[in-house]
């Protein structure tokens, strides 16, 4: 839904976190009536009461982003130069709005300017779903279903959890879009293994996913997880674990990560603070693809991003993952990313902290950085961002790893490889992400934000 111009209408429902659900004109209550679970449907039923010429105006206000977020094709392996291309169109369209004064508090940032500037974001949640880009722009998550409410922080029993929580919310067969009625620590006994078509939405509440093992995505679709902390992550398994309503098994030791993705297509990870986990913050293994990993705040890690999974499992080629507008904070390591094998394209985030290196790979992936800011740490032998690993020079020198318009500082240096980049890389030269001068202003907000009723994240 979107907020009309010109004294539009607009009536629509929306799911209450007590229980009702409220229909709307403009900003004021008309209807309540109880719903009879804690989910509560998603549908939007609407009709719009405007007079021709705004009907008209709207319309032609909202023409031009429908091409951009329509979702075109769900295919998970995509040509990667065109989604290259479209990341840089969008970062160009969202600048270009800015300096023409289309909306003062638009950043640059397009995931951000496509819906943190409506105050009414609250109402109109599923928006959210429209505004990914890269190489999971096609996630919708839970976009086409209900609401479900998370009243109940517990994970009791993970063979059979209660109504309530998220566990029994993220196992159901049917689309959800998944909020929450107040502030959580949700502390799991066992990983919390997603269904498909699923959004966890954190705005609005303080929500933490901490202190045992978290989220897996295991061959699993159209996955949205927004706005929520995951942090000292715990091994899990030995136990039984139930994935749908119909089905549990027994699951062996996990790795520890903050959110794992095991052969899983159409993800997007989006406004997440990581922190401090046992092995990954985030980790995407075994043909996993279609991924847009955007807007995240990560702190306080070792082996930070895993991308692939093994030199040998050659399936991951076709891995194809956007990296965009992250901030890569203090305590970390290494791994932002490690790549292996696929196509990665790591736009506009900011380096603020590495110990050893900041991306690297091994099996020959595509890595194209760009417009990046890279501070290195003040340890001379610790200057290169890059780390082409597991081969001699004979061999990496022709993988194609490529920076363009990086920002390197305090001695920082990327080392480019590949006798064929330049024609590699041919088709996204047409639009430019944004200068990589900019990267504090468009990251300032990574992480998880404090959103409240009725004003702006």
């Amino acid at each position: 839904m979107f907020a009309t111009p010109l004294g539009c209408n607009l009536w629509y429902n929306h799911a209450s976190t007590d229980g009702f659900i409220f229909l709307y004109n403009a900003t004021h209550p008309i209807l309540a009536k109880p719903t009879t679970s804690s989910s509560s449907s998603s549908s939007s039923s609407s009709s719009s009461i405007c007079s021709p010429m705004a009907a008209s105006f709207f319309f032609l206000l909202l023409l031009p982003l429908s091409f951009f977020f329509t979702d075109s094709s769900l295919a998970s392996v995509q040509d990667p130069h065109l989604v290259v291309q479209e990341v840089q169109r969008s970062i160009n369209e969202s600048r270009t709005r800015r300096n023409l004064g289309y909306l003062s508090c638009r950043t640059g940032n397009p995931i951000d300017d496509c819906w943190r500037c409506d105050p009414n974001w609250e109402t109109n949640r599923k928006r959210l779903a429209d505004c990914a880009i890269g190489f999971g722009k096609n996630a919708i998550g839970g976009r086409n279903g209900r609401f479900y409410v998370v009243t109940d922080a517990g994970d009791d029993d993970p063979l059979n959890p209660r109504p309530g929580t998220l566990r029994h919310a993220v196992i159901q067969n049917e689309p959800l879009w998944i909020i929450f009625k107040r502030d959580m620590v949700i502390q799991l006994r066992q990983e919390l293994v997603m269904n498909s078509f699923k959004t966890i939405d954190g705005r609005g509440a303080s929500v933490h996913v901490a202190g045992g093992p978290c989220i897996t995505i295991h061959y699993a679709t159209n996955i949205i997880i927004h706005g929520i902390h995951i942090h000292d992550c715990k091994r899990g398994g030995n136990g039984n674990i139930r994935d749908s309503p119909q089905h549990s098994g027994w699951w062996t030791i996990s790795d520890g990560d903050g959110v794992s993705i095991f052969g899983g297509k159409n993800i997007w990870v989006d406004h997440c603070s990581l922190s401090n986990c046992n092995d990954g913050l985030i980790d995407a293994i075994h043909g996993s693809t279609a991924i847009t990993i955007s807007n995240n705040y990560m702190t306080h890690h070792d082996k930070v991003m895993l991308l692939g999974h093994s030199d040998s499992y050659t399936q991951d080629k076709n891995m194809q993952v956007t990296i965009a507008f992250n901030h890569f904070g203090e305590g970390l390591v290494q791994r932002m990313p490690r790549c292996r094998h696929g196509y990665f394209h790591v736009v506009n985030n900011d380096y603020t902290h590495w110990e050893m290196y900041a991306i690297g790979g091994s099996a020959s992936p595509t890595i194209y950085s760009q417009g990046n800011r890279f501070l290195a740490p003040d340890v001379r032998y610790r200057k290169e961002v890059t780390k082409h690993e597991d081969a001699p020079e004979s061999e990496w020198r022709h993988w194609n790893w490529r920076s363009e318009g990086d920002m390197m500082l305090n001695g920082a240096y990327f080392r480019q490889s590949g006798a064929g980049a330049a024609s590699s890389y041919a088709r996204a030269y047409s639009l430019s992400a944004r200068p990589s001068s900019l990267v504090g202003s468009i990251t300032v907000t990574a992480g998880a934000l404090n959103c409240r009723r009725g004003s702006r994240c």
